[in-house]
């Protein structure tokens, strides 16, 4: 299988969007994982995406805005909301890398029942703000629905300086082109673009979360190696590559 190189900027631009939306203050946090416990947690014809042989977990908090399908602009109010994510890391059989989401906590109802039902992405409806107070922002999130009800994430982060030349790992953990979902007896990868992310360091003052654990993963011992902060970029999302039925 020849595996396609991790690259700050898309190398297969999407064509016509099916997707567009924006992706604001983000924080990334990141732990090594174990490839066989990740592994299972995949969808058929993927694998653990490895980087030096080891895999991630990663816990991202941020704001979604201007969600609209096409070319048509984003909706104002249901188009806009607050998301933390749990995702892995994979490969497929045709060599593509991209994240593996094993959560979204959103929240907006009506986002959460459509990319449900639409790509069968692991929506979590739950209540969420995002406080910001000078470099200082704070993420909280409480589930609503559907199970475990009540799992939470609360976490805090100074943002510290530019990164003008990110790490290869840091490039790993962030430049994905496209995420892997199981959905009508199919895996699927849908592949998205973006400028490249703009990033800088982070300092996590406070964490206090199990989303990961809710998610299926061992509770991540010790601080994140990783704690990156981005302001953000567009996204689109083109037509979902050929899947693979399992």
């Amino acid at each position: 299988m020849n595996v396609e190189q991790v690259t700050p900027e898309t190398t297969r631009p999407v064509g016509r969007p099916i997707l567009g939306q924006r992706w604001l203050d983000l924080t990334f946090l990141h732990w090594p994982a174990d490839p066989a416990t990740v592994a299972p947690l995949l969808p058929p014809g993927t694998s653990p995406d490895l980087f030096d042989g080891v895999t991630y977990v990663g816990l991202i908090a941020f704001r979604m805005a201007g969600v609209g399908f096409l070319r048509t602009p984003g909706v104002p109010y249901l188009g806009t909301f607050c998301e933390t994510n749990v995702r892995l890391y994979s490969v497929d059989e045709n060599g593509h890398r991209a994240v593996v989401f094993r959560s979204l906590d959103a929240e907006r109802l009506l986002p959460v029942l459509t990319a449900r039902a639409w790509l069968r992405l692991p929506y979590m409806w739950a209540r969420m703000r995002l406080k910001r107070d000078g470099e200082i922002l704070t993420y909280t999130s409480k589930r609503r629905w559907p199970g475990p009800r009540g799992a939470s994430s609360s976490l805090t982060v100074r943002i510290g300086e530019e990164i003008p030349e990110p790490t290869p790992l840091e490039h790993f953990l962030t430049a994905r082109w496209g995420l892997h979902t199981h959905a009508w007896g199919r895996t699927i990868h849908l592949p998205n673009e973006h400028p490249r992310w703009p990033l800088r360091r982070a300092e996590l003052i406070d964490l206090d979360d199990d989303l990961i654990s809710a998610a299926g993963l061992p509770t991540p011992t010790g601080p994140p190696i990783s704690v990156l902060y981005s302001p953000g970029v567009a996204v689109t999302f083109g037509k979902p590559l050929q899947g693979y039925a399992r």
